[in-house]
């Protein structure tokens, strides 16, 4: 009876510790946006992958694109929507997208930014709280990247 009584408090504690950092992925982070021309950095954590990341191992290359601004920005949000995304922010050529995991209501953040002159979509995903996103941001542009390129 003793272990069942510790085994439910850690597992209490547990539940309250994931519903608390959910609270806290609730907020948006600083920094998001376009600031000197290009998205942010990723920080030192494995929970953020970017095109334009400074650390080779937090790189993934840009999205191909070709059209107006209007054309690649309306098939980027559809995109988006397609994966579960909700578009938080769009201006111009830049877009802000918000995912939130099923269980425990994360929050993550996509970024991207059309450069019309290089065919590209700079892009930034990263959790807003934890570590470690189990590959998961890395995964969601792959993603992004199909249903983009995809008629």
């Amino acid at each position: 009876m003793k272990y069942l009584l510790i085994l439910l408090a850690v597992v209490l504690l547990a539940a309250i510790g994931l519903l608390a950092l959910s609270f806290i992925s609730a907020r948006v982070p600083d920094g998001l946006g376009v600031t000197n021309g290009g998205l942010a950095d990723c920080p030192d954590r494995d929970n953020c992958v970017a095109s334009e990341a400074s650390v080779p191992g937090k790189r993934v290359p840009p999205i191909p694109a070709t059209g107006t601004e209007g054309e690649v920005m309306d098939r980027l949000a559809e995109a988006v929507q397609r994966l579960g995304g909700e578009v938080a922010e769009r201006r111009g050529g830049y877009l802000r997208a918000v995912f939130t995991s099923r269980l425990w209501r994360f929050r993550d953040d996509l970024e991207c930014l059309y450069r019309p002159g290089k065919g590209v979509i700079e892009v930034r995903s990263a959790a807003r709280v934890g570590y470690s996103d189990l590959g998961v941001n890395r995964r969601r542009v792959e993603d992004l990247r199909t249903f983009f390129t995809s008629p």
